[in-house]
């Protein structure tokens, strides 16, 4: 920080503390009185008998009552335990420091290591950019997955939503974008994850050499769910100070669907209403606001893979159906490809990028309408060919969608160490039919 702004700064500055007490503990609910302070500002409860202190941050107001959700567990946290505000919200460090890390919520590194005191600090909570400094979306963006390169295009700052059930592969797919993808940079948010999934996923899915390029923020299930909100914002505040420094971000976030929870679980603690299947009026709210924050600005951009968990695979549930609408496309896993052995189990039909029109050649879309045409061809008839019902000749699109099954069927399986080019992936696309003669 420059001398001028230090100086700015001291008039703001308050020359003495603040202090609340504790009354009550509620579940994960601190209500103290006092001290003087605003939602979302970060206290520090002084824990008297261990003489040390926890981060807790205010969710909500009773009368005069300040309600406080903690960082951590609310162990030893009692009546009469001092509460002293910060009158700041939640800031974490950031920079090239970070690219290679694995951190938690709050910005800090999972392997006990410091960063430097003299990265700068963010906010995690920002609002999203001015709509009319967005630039529109014009380039594609390679993540070196055949099917999205080639049928679900996804272009330079695109919000785009894989929707899947639990085990259908998104985890994997999601390592095999962070290792192919043309991006700057990789910023990964791992949200209530079991704990043995993190370091599976940092060994195997996303591998050494996406580690290299990546930085990944994770906050596990037995985490309290504030944390577990906060390590979303976090992320999300990272990848746009690299956007901010003129980057192309890649950010994933595995998954929305446990961040809206969390924030379910906040919402019921500080007494909001339950609404749509138990989810608050809160958590409709936040999940604009969060996902708009990415996408393009005038410096870069944040293209962003948002991973929603389908409750007993009903891609119409609140969460689902929300996240729909906000992003810029979606792409949905489906476990009977899966147990067929296609992976990854995309399905093209169910599939759909927003922006892949405006930024494809004509060359390009037609081959990738005819293959959907042929898709959808046989999908209709295919019990009718199963059982043998259907005669050749009946019918000269249905004779040709049987003709370029095995085909298209070849052509969407990938492996996981494979790594096409973009090009590569179009140019096999627009061949594919000359080859299926």
């Amino acid at each position: 920080m420059k001398v001028a702004q230090l100086i700015h700064e001291i008039p703001r500055t308050s020359s003495f503390k603040r202090y609340g007490k504790v009354s009550r503990v509620v579940g994960m609910m601190i209500e103290s009185r006092g001290p003087r302070t605003s939602i979302g500002d970060v206290c520090f409860i002084h824990l008297s008998e261990r003489g040390d202190k926890i981060r807790a941050e205010v969710v909500g107001f009773n009368g005069e009552h300040v309600i406080l959700m903690p960082y951590t567990s609310v162990r030893y946290i009692g009546p009469g335990c001092l509460v002293e505000t910060t009158e700041k919200p939640l800031q974490v460090s950031v920079g090239k420091e970070l690219i290679g890390q694995v951190l938690d919520s709050l910005g800090n590194p999972l392997d006990g290591s410091e960063l430097s005191h003299y990265l700068p600090f963010v906010l995690t909570d920002q609002d999203p950019p001015n709509p009319l400094e967005r630039p529109p979306i014009e380039q594609p963006i390679e993540v070196g997955v055949r099917t999205i390169d080639s049928l679900l295009t996804v272009g330079q700052g695109q919000r785009i939503g894989i929707f899947a059930g639990s085990g259908v592969g998104k985890s994997t797919l999601l390592g095999m974008i962070a290792r192919n993808t043309k991006a700057d940079i990789n910023v990964i948010a791992l949200v209530g994850e079991r704990g043995r999934e993190v370091r599976e996923f940092i060994e195997r899915d996303l591998g050494e050499e996406g580690l290299k390029r990546s930085v990944v923020v994770v906050a596990t299930s037995d985490q309290p769910a504030l944390l577990r909100m906060k390590a979303a914002y976090t992320a999300t505040s990272i990848a746009e100070y690299f956007r901010d420094e003129g980057l192309s971000v890649m950010m994933m976030m595995d998954s929305v669907t446990r961040v809206a929870m969390a924030q379910r679980e906040i919402g019921l603690a500080v007494g909001e209403p339950p609404t749509t299947k138990g989810y608050t009026p809160s958590v409709f709210a936040s999940l604009p606001r969060l996902l708009e924050r990415t996408g393009t600005n005038q410096h870069g951009s944040i293209t962003a893979f948002y991973t929603v968990l389908v409750d007993g695979d009903d891609m119409n549930e609140p969460i689902s159906d929300t996240v729909r609408g906000i992003i810029d496309g979606h792409i949905v896993l489906d476990r009977e490809l899966a147990n067929k052995g296609q992976y990854p189990a995309i399905n093209v039909l169910k599939s759909v990028s927003r922006v892949m029109n405006h930024i494809v050649s004509e060359r390009h879309k037609e081959a990738a309408e005819k293959l959907r045409s042929l898709m959808a061809t046989y999908a209709n008839s295919e019990d009718l060919i199963n059982i043998g019902a259907y005669k050749r000749g009946s019918s000269a699109y249905i004779d040709e969608a049987i003709h370029y099954h095995p085909v298209i069927d070849a052509f969407l399986k990938q492996k996981t160490n494979e790594h096409p080019s973009f090009e590569t992936s179009v140019t096999k696309l627009c061949e594919l039919f000359v080859k299926g003669e």
